[in-house]
């Protein structure tokens, strides 16, 4: 009798010290077995963040009159072969990157496309499975007769961020490179000192800008910095819905960038010449084949 009470005293102060500890103990006071059953279960390993590969074996780009080469070998012509991205007669990025670019490269930009054009030439460049696909679009967006006539710059960002998600459902592991517009106005400032270059404009390029290129009234300069302003929208979302994006880098340095004559069409002197091809690949090399931790 007396060990059965000294047992259930020792029980009793079991419970007691366990409760107070808040240990979750059995009524046996020398059982320290019981544990949760999800207290030794894994957790879920996470999943690799994708690294940028600095070297993709195929290339497609979309985009617009820039990425076709237009006006850098003929009057009024798409010249692919100089495009700063897939050109075969140039260090083109293509050339650059690819083992054999005339078989790893594709080009859908086209001549005149603005923002919403991109959905059907994405859907272009997803059917060859591409590692890399380039982005140049935006200036014919600003590019309008008139101010009013530009693409609102909500629009263009919802446009954009729906290509780029479309885009990646289709493709998850593929890279994308975004250039930013080039800057429309500062092409105006040192243009407008040429008298060649302002008789050429008055033919209807880019006329939002370049309209009245000698003119210093105040609803012109009011009328230029609406589209540079413009411009600097579309750039901000590029940016910010590439930022989103691990494996999409936008490059800033193209907009920032200053064309000299030598680098513009002689033709429009707006679009790039084949120079001016040159170093558009030479940025975009730069930015792509750049290392993550660099």
């Amino acid at each position: 009798m007396r060990s059965t009470r000294l047992r259930r005293s020792t029980t009793a102060a079991a419970l007691l010290t366990c409760a107070a500890l808040l240990a979750g103990c059995t009524s046996d006071s020398g059982d320290t077995s019981a544990k949760s059953s999800t207290a030794g279960a894994k957790r879920p390993a996470p999943k690799p963040t994708p690294t940028w590969d600095p070297r993709p074996d195929s290339i497609a780009s979309v985009g617009d009159s820039i990425t076709r080469g237009f006006d850098a070998c003929s009057v009024l012509s798409d010249c692919p072969e100089v495009s700063w991205s897939t050109g075969t007669d140039m260090a083109s990025l293509a050339q650059r990157l690819l083992p054999d670019p005339t078989r790893r490269s594709w080009n859908y930009a086209k001549t005149g496309a603005v923002v919403a054009d991109l959905p059907a030439q994405l859907r272009s460049a997803t059917a060859q499975r591409p590692e890399l696909v380039t982005v140049m679009i935006g200036a014919n967006d600003a590019c309008q007769d008139t101010v009013a006539q530009m693409t609102p710059a909500a629009d263009f960002r919802t446009q954009f961020a729906s290509s780029l998600s479309d885009l990646r459902r289709a493709l998850p592991k593929t890279q994308v490179y975004v250039a930013s517009v080039p800057d429309l106005k500062r092409l105006w400032s040192e243009g407008r000192k040429d008298p060649v270059r302002r008789q050429v404009w008055k033919l209807g390029i880019c006329p939002s800008m370049l309209r009245d290129a000698q003119s210093t009234h105040e609803r012109a300069n009011d009328r230029r910095e609406q589209v540079n302003h413009r411009v600097q929208e579309y750039n901000a979302a590029l940016r910010d819905v590439c930022a989103k994006d691990v494996l999409c880098r936008y490059d800033g340095a193209v907009h920032a960038y200053r064309f000299t004559g030598d680098e513009l069409s002689q033709w429009d002197w707006f679009h790039p010449s084949k120079e001016g091809q040159q170093k558009l690949a030479s940025l975009a090399y730069t930015e792509i084949t750049r290392r993550d931790d660099a």
